[in-house]
């Protein structure tokens, strides 16, 4: 068991802190970094900075937040918030960073509109408009039963822009087939909507040369979808058999219960599994 990991927290001057790495990021043109300088610009730093104190210095090595304390670099932040470690663990702090779902960043933006200006929020994400985020075509244009999969986090945004692309009754179908199948990532959605007759595809929206005409994606789609199909043949062919061979058990039970002596042994000396007994043949009797 790893162990528990010793932190503390206080505010450190800019000038005590340095990255672990150096990284060649262009920050005139790096999109995340800009959106980072205009979010502190506007609220200030949120997220505080993971740093461990190296031994006989008075630096502390940054372990996660790099474009964060470039940022502040760059606006003349003279101390940031950090969570001080006490030593270097080979450890990836992005792992512990859950990130919103696509229709959670689409429901929280929507919610800071009731009380912040569009512009303003734009602005905070360092972008010139959050209009594209919002989506608010997409789920007119999506099945409600598809909606509710994208509301759940099952389906991603590329998925339901996918699905948006054919008739919602078709959009249906292939979400049945990815739930029987268990796989709903946009690779598999897209080789079901290139099987999709042009009668039941929206007729504003076409499939995009990138994986309608490219031959060798088609051909590795289709290759997708037979192995998803004799997937599902495979395990549909299973589920009778065990189906009937439960069926058989039950019969089994039935006989054992029904008999006498079977029966009083098993109240004198086991009632619950008679009792589990008697259940699962009134069950299969319902």
């Amino acid at each position: 068991m790893t162990a528990e990991l010793e932190i503390d927290g206080r505010d450190i001057e800019l000038k005590q802190l340095k990255p672990l790495h150096t990284r060649d990021i262009n920050l005139n043109t790096n999109t995340g970094f800009r959106k980072i300088v205009a979010s502190i610009k506007s609220i200030g730093l949120i997220e505080p900075l993971a740093v461990y104190r190296e031994n006989g210095d008075d630096s502390y090595v940054i372990l996660d937040g790099y474009l964060r304390y470039m940022a502040c670099q760059q606006l003349g932040v003279q101390s940031v918030p950090c969570l001080i470690y006490k030593d270097n663990q080979a450890y990836s702090f992005n792992k512990n960073v859950n990130r919103l779902s696509a229709y959670q960043e689409i429901r929280m933006l929507r919610k800071s509109l009731e009380t912040i200006d569009e512009p303003t929020i734009a602005q905070t994400f360092g972008v010139k408009s959050i209009r594209h985020r919002l989506a608010p075509r997409l789920a007119r244009n999506l099945h409600p039963e598809v909606v509710k999969t994208f509301e759940g986090d099952v389906i991603g945004r590329m998925c339901a822009l996918e699905l948006s692309s054919v008739l919602p009754e078709r959009q249906l179908e292939i979400l049945c087939e990815m739930k029987k199948i268990g796989d709903y990532s946009p690779a598999f959605c897209r080789s079901l909507i290139i099987q999709t007759p042009m009668a039941k595809r929206t007729k504003k929206k076409r499939q995009r040369r990138a994986w309608a005409e490219d031959e060798e994606r088609k051909k590795d789609m289709v290759s997708r979808l037979e192995h998803a199909e004799k997937q599902h043949d495979f395990y549909s062919t299973l589920y009778r058999q065990y189906s009937a061979d439960l069926l058989r058990m039950t019969f089994y039970i039935r006989k054992l219960v029904t008999n006498p002596r079977i029966e009083t042994h098993l109240k004198s000396h086991h009632p619950e599994i008679l009792a589990r007994f008697n259940e699962i043949t009134t069950d299969s009797s319902t």
